[in-house]
């Protein structure tokens, strides 16, 4: 397997785990903080989305998927909110309505991720995309980043809803 078949590999295990995690939530699911703290699935779950696309649209040097779902969703975020940093109001104010559309959008940006993975080589891989760091970050560290920020978030989305369950047993 090559790099970009590695790399597609696991932003496909992304949208699997994504689809599982987000399988029958209600509205109870979606917007509960247990013990009243902490990011809610539904922040979750759009906040790794939103983060995948800001990211890769930025790579790809691309618009985001964001432009067309914003509406949808209802909500006054633009394109440079993805949630970093969002203060417990603001975390608040993402209520998701329907699961099905977080999922919609997800898989929106997973075919724009995979359509720039196909013009992923070596050359893009180290290209230097962020000079903010030292040494600056390339391609392929931003991709690695992603998709592990991806994955912590999806494993606490998975803890929340344990939680949640838990209680209603």
């Amino acid at each position: 397997m090559d790099v970009r078949g590695l790399l597609t590999e696991g932003f496909g295990r992304i949208t699997e785990l994504y689809d599982g995690v987000a399988q029958g939530l209600d509205e109870r699911t979606l917007h509960e903080r247990p013990g009243g703290t902490g990011n809610p699935v539904g922040w979750l779950l759009w906040h790794l989305a939103r983060v995948q696309d800001h990211h890769v649209a930025h790579l790809a040097d691309q618009p985001q998927v964001w432009e067309d779902f914003q509406d949808r969703f209802g909500l006054p975020n633009d394109t440079d909110d993805i949630g970093y940093g969002h203060t417990d109001e603001q975390v608040d104010a993402i209520r998701i309505e329907d699961p099905r559309l977080l999922v919609d959008y997800h898989h929106e940006v997973t075919l724009a991720t995979a359509r720039y993975l196909l013009t992923v080589d070596e050359a893009e891989l180290e290209r230097e995309v962020d000079q903010n760091w030292n040494p600056p970050v390339t391609a392929g560290q931003r991709l690695v980043s992603i998709q592990g920020d991806c994955l912590q978030h999806l494993g606490q989305a998975a803890y929340v809803i344990g939680l949640l369950r838990a209680t209603d047993a």
